[in-house]
């Protein structure tokens, strides 16, 4: 058994065109006897706009390990907390239940692991009479299942981001830096 006590993974899957359903969450992965465990049992309680809920992947079916996930938008409105709480939240939980089936997460210590998974949900899917909640799911399920999977293998390697420091670009920079 191998001590998993720190690691972190992040991904981004790109919306179908003409949606606003990119996924872009972030994963902390650990003990429940560490600092993972403890971040995960502080934040138990609610902040305000932040809510913050047990992944379950259907009623009465919460994920092993155990994972917490919170927004990184404040909700504004019920149409957001349902998309979240419904499309979003059973994504995530399929693809860490098919983590566990895959072997990128390990079933002989599900109970002794735990995750904090950040969830990036456009606003405007709240509003848009013509949001396609397949491709919600399939890019928050694609970047939960790519996130974890980093954070097991420890992707990018420190050389992987060396090598392309000069050759990939954030997509926000463009025209802000000239490589």
């Amino acid at each position: 058994m191998t001590d998993i006590w720190f690691r972190t993974g992040e991904a981004t899957v790109l919306a179908a065109e003409g949606q606003a359903t990119d996924a872009m969450p972030e994963v902390v992965i650990g003990s429940v006897k560490g600092p993972v465990g403890h971040a995960f049992a502080s934040m138990l309680g609610q902040a305000k706009g932040h809510t913050r809920m047990f992944v379950v992947r259907d009623l009465n079916q919460a994920v092993k390990p155990a994972t917490m996930m919170t927004t990184k938008v404040t909700i504004k409105s019920m149409a957001y907390a349902e998309l979240l709480g419904g499309v979003v939240q059973a994504a995530m939980g399929d693809a860490i239940v098919d983590c566990l089936a895959e072997d990128i997460l390990p079933r002989d210590q599900a109970a002794e692991l735990c995750m904090i998974i950040t969830v990036w949900l456009d606003p405007r899917c709240a509003e848009d009479e013509n949001l396609d909640k397949k491709d919600l799911y399939r890019t928050n399920y694609e970047a939960t299942k790519l996130a974890i999977s980093r954070a097991m293998t420890g992707k990018p390697t420190v050389e992987e981001l060396i090598a392309n420091r000069k050759t990939i670009k954030h997509y926000a920079l463009e025209g802000v830096i000239d490589y």
